[in-house]
C-alpha cells in the first residue's frame, strides 16, 4: 500500500463521488491529500475521515482562490506531486434552449477551473522535480452527447487542454505528465444534481442498464483506481492519453 508513499495530492471536488473516492484512494497508497471542495461542510468532514488529510475551500473558478489553495500547500506541505482536477457540473437539455449563462458556467467550472489549476500547480509541481497531474474528462468528450451537449463540449476541451499541456511539459523535460480519466456512467451524487434533465438520463442505474455493455454503473473508486495509477510511477511512461473506464459503453 505504498505506491504513492511520500506524495503531496491536491484533488478538488474531493466532498463526494469521485473527488472523495480519488482522496481515500490516495491516502490509502501512502500519500498525503489535500481535499479541495467549494461545499465546506462535507469537504472538511470528508478529509477528516481520511489519515492525515486537510480541506481547502476552493471554488475552482476563481484565479485568487486557487492561488491561495496552491500557497497553501506550499507553505504547509512544501511540495505538490499530484493534481487531480475533478471538480464538475452537468447541465443537460436541447442546445436551443440552453442559456448562454448556462454554457459559460458549465465551461467554468469544468474547463476553465481546470487550466487555472493547471497554470497555478505546475510551478510548484515542477519545482519538486515533477509529478503527475489528471483531469477528470468523460467519454461524452470522446463519442459526444446529444443529450449534454455542453457538458461534452467542455470535456472535450479538458481533453485537448491535456494533450497540449502534456506535450508543453515533455517537451520542457520537466519531468511533469499529464494525462486524463474518462469515466462512463458512473453512480455518483452527481445525478441529483443533474440540471436541464429528467427521468432516466439522470439516473445512472437505470442508464447503464440501458446502454452499458457490461450492464451497470461504475462506481468511484473503479474511477480513483484508474488515477493511482496514472499518478504512481507505474505510469511513469504514460502522458497525453485518456483512459477510459465506460463499462465498454464506447464500443457498444
Amino acid at each position: 500500500m505504498d505506491r504513492l508513499a511520500g506524495k503531496i495530492a491536491l484533488v478538488t471536488g474531493a466532498a463526494s463521488g469521485i473527488g472523495l473516492a480519488c482522496a481515500a484512494a490516495m491516502a490509502r497508497q501512502g500519500a498525503r491529500v489535500f481535499l479541495a471542495d467549494i461545499d465546506d461542510a462535507a469537504g472538511a468532514a470528508a478529509a477528516d475521515a481520511i489519515a492525515g488529510a486537510s480541506y481547502l475551500s476552493i471554488d475552482v473558478r476563481d484565479e485568487g482562490a486557487w492561488q491561495h489553495a496552491v500557497s497553501a500547500v506550499r507553505d504547509d506541505a512544501g511540495r505538490l506531486d499530484i493534481l487531480v482536477n475533478n471538480a464538475g457540473i452537468g447541465i443537460g437539455g436541447p442546445i436551443e434552449a440552453l442559456t448562454l449563462d448556462d454554457w459559460r458556467r458549465q465551461q467554468a467550472v469544468n474547463l476553465d477551473g481546470a487550466f487555472l489549476g493547471i497554470k497555478h500547480a505546475l510551478p510548484l509541481i515542477r519545482a519538486g522535480g515533477g509529478g503527475s497531474i489528471v483531469n477528470i474528462a468523460s467519454v461524452t468528450g470522446i463519442r459526444g452527447s446529444g443529450t449534454f451537449v455542453s457538458y461534452a463540449a467542455s470535456k472535450g476541451g479538458l481533453i485537448a487542454l491535456s494533450r497540449a499541456v502534456a506535450l508543453q511539459c515533455a517537451r520542457a523535460r520537466d519531468r511533469v505528465r499529464v494525462n486524463c480519466v474518462a469515466p462512463g456512467i458512473i453512480d455518483t451524487p452527481i445525478f441529483a444534481r443533474l440540471e436541464g434533465v429528467s427521468g432516466s438520463a439522470a439516473d445512472a442505474a437505470a442508464s447503464a442498464e440501458r446502454l452499458v455493455p457490461l450492464g451497470h454503473a461504475g462506481t468511484p473508486d473503479d474511477i480513483a483506481q484508474a488515477v493511482v495509477y496514472l499518478a504512481s510511477e507505474e505510469a511513469r511512461y504514460v502522458t497525453g492519453t485518456e483512459l477510459v473506464v465506460d463499462g465498454g459503453l464506447l464500443i457498444g
